[in-house]
């Protein structure tokens, strides 16, 4: 556990470029502010069932972008809500496609999950384009240059094997319960499939994160990530050895917290009275809390470290500098007053995470971005966005 405490990827932070000026990331939002935004958008997806939630998100994101500054200069987010609104149709089209097939037989189900698995790549690349193709800075279009059969590579150490447990699990499905051999194979190969998925998530990771980063563009630069596949192994070890340290230790402290509650009760732990009951209940939600506020924490900061600081362009370098320490300490004080209010705090939660993430963010650059504003407007440099990913307007993650 004393690798959490220590700063994150703190060696492998790149240093300043020479004969360059640093950009500095900073957020202005407010919680009071956001929280006017969160609570108009909550009544309205609530009045219309849900569909105002691409709308909501546009808002969402024009508030974060616009407090975003880079170099003293504001993000700004031009993406259409109607836009957005048919991508959202589209996808609650074909999950209630797969739903509706899960109700109509097995087989149906297993085609539409096929044909599923088949088009997300597509969507995930168009939701790509059509973010960056409508986020500018200083009057930049930014956009997403990531091939379509690069998609289908990033996806596929994951996909494939999940397709082909998927249909062989639907050819040796067991007919009856009874059949004891068909089921232990049956599990047998579940659990070889769990491994299988395991073992390949940090490769997932390290492709995903390549294709994201490498399509990345503004003006002329265009990002490049130097990220290997050891590296993210080496973090998703980091990552198993500190959900089984911090799980051992929370199961320790509670316990110890667990014995004197009943000690100073006179409850004993087989009672079966409704107050024991509850009182194991909290038990373990207050070790799946300590366990989750430690673990998710941690991958993030190391992640975000990880990707950023391996990512440049021409004339820019990326440094991330987030500290476990404080976003864990964040993340508890979240949690608690989210929960102390009933949820009323999570807008206050999101802008001092988005703060701190993202203040921990520099970009060392060697050239001037007015000199690209200049060059833009002179070559009348077309950043509009693929057509694919305007025409979807899919927005699936910010």
């Amino acid at each position: 556990m004393s690798d959490i405490h220590a700063a994150p990827e703190a060696a492998a932070l790149p240093s300043p470029m020479s004969g360059g000026r640093v950009l500095e990331i900073r957020f202005t939002g407010s919680g009071s502010e956001y929280f006017r935004i969160w609570a108009v958008n909550l009544l309205l997806i609530l009045v219309t069932l849900g569909l105002y939630l691409p709308f909501a998100k546009a808002r969402r994101i024009r508030y974060f972008y616009a407090n975003t500054l880079v170099d003293g200069q504001a993000l700004s987010f031009h993406g259409d809500a109607w836009k957005m609104f048919r991508g959202f149709l589209l996808l609650v089209v074909l999950m209630g496609a797969y739903t509706f097939a899960g109700k109509v037989s097995a087989t149906a189900a297993l085609v539409a999950f096929l044909i599923l698995c088949g088009v997300w790549p597509a969507l995930w690349r168009a939701s790509l384009q059509f973010r960056l193709g409508n986020t500018s800075w200083r009057g930049l279009r930014m956009r997403f240059d990531g091939k379509l059969k690069d998609a289908y590579l990033a996806c596929a150490p994951l996909y494939l094997p999940l397709m082909a447990f998927m249909v062989w699990a639907r050819l040796m499905e067991p007919a009856t319960d009874t059949d004891r051999a068909a089921m232990e194979a049956y599990g047998l190969t579940s659990l070889l499939v769990m491994g299988v998925v395991m073992l390949l998530s940090p490769l997932s990771f390290a492709m995903f994160k390549r294709y994201q980063h490498n399509g990345y563009r503004i003006a002329a630069q265009q990002a490049h990530i130097e990220l290997s596949n050891g590296r993210v192994y080496l973090l998703g070890l980091k990552l198993l050895g500190v959900s089984i340290a911090s799980t051992l230790l929370a199961g320790l402290l509670v316990g110890v917290l667990a014995v004197a509650v009943f000690a100073v009760s006179g409850f004993k732990p087989n009672t079966a009275s409704p107050l024991s009951q509850v009182g194991f209940f909290a038990i373990g939600l207050l070790v799946y809390l300590l366990v989750f506020a430690v673990v998710l924490p941690f991958g993030a900061a190391r992640m975000q470290n990880l990707a950023w600081n391996g990512t440049r362009s021409q004339a820019l370098a990326f440094r991330s500098d987030l500290r476990f320490k404080a976003l864990f300490g964040l993340t508890l004080t979240n949690w608690l007053l989210t929960a102390l209010t009933l949820s009323l705090y999570r807008p206050f939660a999101a802008v001092a995470t988005a703060r701190l993430r993202l203040e921990a963010v520099q970009i060392d650059s060697q050239e001037d971005p007015a000199d690209w504003v200049a060059a833009s407007l002179a070559g009348h440099a077309d950043a509009t966005g693929d057509i694919a990913g305007d025409f979807f307007g899919i927005d699936m993650g910010l």
